[in-house]
């Protein structure tokens, strides 16, 4: 990640971390760390990747660093915790931006050295009425956090006063996070781009004999390619019966000829995931029964988006997703009795049993309430979530062998606007026809 961002989002970090302040007191504390490098193995970690809502407030890239925004703090609000340049470990790890990078490349009023938080941070939290903070996320900063407010009011008899509540920010800063705004909105159709393009890739390569491994790396290396560093979460690549396995991640089976492949991926761009999920044949060409699977769930998905809009509620896609595969399963002799009764007994469950969307953004499972006191919340403009009907169907007795593992999911990405919707990953293909003309070509 860029150590050098363009103005443009200095600006749009300063305007979301003025939004935030205008939600809290003008006498307390907001405090948050970044995530932290985790060892892989040996002395080696994983690629490091910032905390969601650390990165939304500063745009910092790097680890060891803790944001802090006081208000009406004289010497500037906005204050970040880093780690200092150091010649010696740059040579080895990478470049830092260190305190003065920390003011001028990333718009912080004032930075110090991270070893100087615990001398530093107590006295910022003095005379501070409320303490925001990631309650629970990490423990041992909460822990931290404790300490110092313990020190502060043992203190008290020498004129020192202490916050008087710690306060969860997450429920103010999700709130605002669920709604998108243009800049993230362009990130999160860049993503999607780059995602759709991985997905195309997939389709052009696959022929029976390939490992579901070697498709996922020609996938993402289109990824790559588009400059996305790192996928958004770890990809989904599953081959006939492995399809039925909602997070299968092993992807290391061999393509069978008469089998469809499962796809569900997505790049991250700039903290901002992608999620798709596209469902092919090996060979290019649909069999008769997975047409017919495959079209039910093509048509809820359909449905689905049709009660996205404005003024719908959060349930309303899952709902319309759940009658038309209900429906479906009913047709094709898969399910018996009524679609009241399929509906009541939720019988579909045995081939549907997951929600037909999540919201997306920083995190690909991303924040926000989805019921406001115990009632589903009214879709509003700059939502983003998927939408993600699936039928998955394992070989059992009481199933007709024609249909046996056939597990289908198709998910795209969808942004509510004033005037409706948009399908963010559209140019990934999607319909039979498209999907075996590709392949075929």
């Amino acid at each position: 990640m860029s150590n050098n961002p363009p103005s443009s989002n200095l600006d749009t970090h300063r305007r979301r971390r003025a939004e935030l302040v205008n939600q809290i007191g003008t006498n307390d504390i907001v405090i948050v760390p970044t995530s932290s490098e985790q060892p892989r193995n040996g002395d080696v970690v994983y690629q490091f990747r910032p905390d969601s809502d650390f990165f939304y407030l500063s745009g910092f890239p790097e680890p060891e660093a803790v944001l802090v925004i006081c208000p009406g703090r004289p010497q500037g609000e906005y204050v970040l915790f880093c780690r200092e340049k150091d010649a010696l470990r740059e040579l080895w790890d990478g470049r830092r931006a260190g305190l003065e990078g920390a003011v001028g490349l990333y718009g912080a009023d004032d930075a110090f050295p991270i070893e100087d938080l615990g001398d530093i941070l107590p006295g910022m939290m003095e005379e501070r009425e409320k303490v925001f903070t990631n309650v629970g996320r990490y423990p041992t900063f909460d822990a931290q956090v404790l300490s110092w407010l313990t020190k502060i009011k043992q203190e008290a008899r020498i004129g020192k006063h202490a916050p008087y509540e710690l306060v969860d920010l997450s429920h103010l800063l999700h709130e605002q996070r669920l709604f998108k705004r243009k800049a993230e909105i362009a990130c999160m159709r860049k993503a999607a781009k780059m995602s759709a393009a991985g997905h195309t890739r997939a389709m052009q390569v696959c022929r029976p004999g390939m490992y579901e491994y070697q498709v996922q790396a020609e996938m993402e290396c289109e990824f790559r390619k588009a400059g996305s560093p790192y996928n958004a979460y770890p990809s989904i690549v599953a081959g006939g019966d492995n399809a039925c396995i909602l997070h299968y991640t092993e992807n290391d089976q061999i393509l069978k000829d008469g089998d469809l492949l499962l796809i569900d991926a997505g790049a991250e761009y700039q903290c901002y995931a992608a999620d798709i999920s596209r469902t092919f044949p090996v060979n290019g060409k649909f069999s008769p029964e997975q047409v017919a699977i495959y079209e039910i769930v093509l048509a809820a998905q359909r449905a689905a988006f049709d009660k996205c809009g404005p003024g719908h509620t959060w349930n309303e896609p899952h709902d319309a997703a759940v009658q038309v595969i209900s429906q479906g399963l009913l047709d094709e002799g898969l399910l018996t009795g009524s679609l009241a009764e399929v509906l009541e007994s939720q019988a579909y469950n045995r081939f549907y049993m997951h929600r037909t969307g999540h919201w997306l953004g920083m995190d690909v499972h991303d924040v926000g309430d989805y019921q406001i006191d115990e009632h589903w919340r009214e879709l509003e403009p700059g939502m983003v979530f998927t939408v993600e009907p699936g039928i998955y169907i394992s070989a059992a007795e009481d199933v007709d062998r024609r249909w046996h593992n056939i597990g289908i999911r198709i998910e795209d990405n969808v942004l509510v606007r004033k005037e409706g919707i948009e399908v963010l990953t559209e140019q990934a293909p999607k319909t039979i026809a498209d999907i075996e003309a590709l392949m075929a070509g």
